[in-house]
């Protein structure tokens, strides 16, 4: 005796669910646990790598998937693929209180992570350990945002830090190689942008090293291009500007 199962079902296993509400009716879609902040952060780009099926359902515990009618109504469209993203980027994971908090630890030693691998103390130049930067993130009570990249809410925990520590972004050292003629005229726009002028050299261009704010260089970049009409160049000498050994909270 063969058993019967409705085609409108589809059993899935070690499934993460991500539902929105839409037009009054409730849709699901099943992705592979631990993959959907991978999305959401931009470091998973390949869409099959997170879905488990390009299938929207009502309910995915159910196997009970979406009538064609209903997405139409909600999205405008049947296009399953295209309401898996939408879904995905704007929906509510579904998660347990352990898988949340495990989640959240790991979250949160991720963003003390990238913050003491992009800062230092400014007086020492020496950088802090992530075990120092969690424990100033706990003074502080930062609480994590599980629907916002770890990126951001890292320069957003810097800001907040430099009310508790001496702490800044790690300075990038340049060197600009610019033509005698603009260089001078550049120089000017170029200084309020720079930190640290550690040397300028006159001779057959204008040689300048400087260390900068990582957060100056995309706009230096472009006015430096504009200005020389592209004769001009900019190297980066070192992306972080550190001295050796961790710095230690007295």
């Amino acid at each position: 005796m063969s058993i019967f199962t409705p085609t409108n079902q589809i059993r899935l296993t070690n499934v993460a669910v991500v539902r929105m509400k839409r037009a009054g009716k409730r849709f699901e879609i099943a992705c592979y646990k631990n993959k959907v902040v991978g999305w959401r952060s931009g470091v998973e780009k390949d869409l099959d790598e997170v879905l488990q099926t390009h299938s929207v359902f009502v309910n995915v515990s159910k196997g009970q998937v979406a009538k064609k009618e209903d997405l139409i109504s909600a999205f405008g469209t049947d296009d399953q693929t295209e309401i898996c993203k939408q879904i995905l980027t704007k929906g509510e994971v579904q998660v347990s209180d352990k898988e949340r908090h495990t989640q959240l630890e790991q979250m949160f030693r991720d963003i003390a992570t990238i913050v003491a691998d992009k800062c230092v103390n400014p007086e020492t130049k020496r950088p802090y350990t992530v075990i120092l930067i969690e424990r100033a993130m706990k003074d502080i009570h930062y609480s994590v945002k599980p629907n916002k990249s770890t990126k951001q809410q890292a320069l957003e925990v810097i800001k907040q830090l430099k009310e508790k520590i001496k702490i800044e972004r790690a300075h990038m050292r340049l060197r600009f190689l610019l033509p005698l003629n603009e260089g001078k005229k550049l120089k000017e726009k170029l200084k309020p942008l720079m930190k640290v002028v550690e040397s300028e050299d006159y001779s057959q261009q204008l040689e300048i090293v400087c260390l900068i704010d990582p957060g100056c260089f995309r706009e230096i970049d472009e006015l430096i291009k504009k200005e020389t009409k592209g004769r001009g160049s900019l190297e980066v000498l070192s992306l972080k500007d550190v001295e050796e050994g961790d710095e230690k909270f007295e």
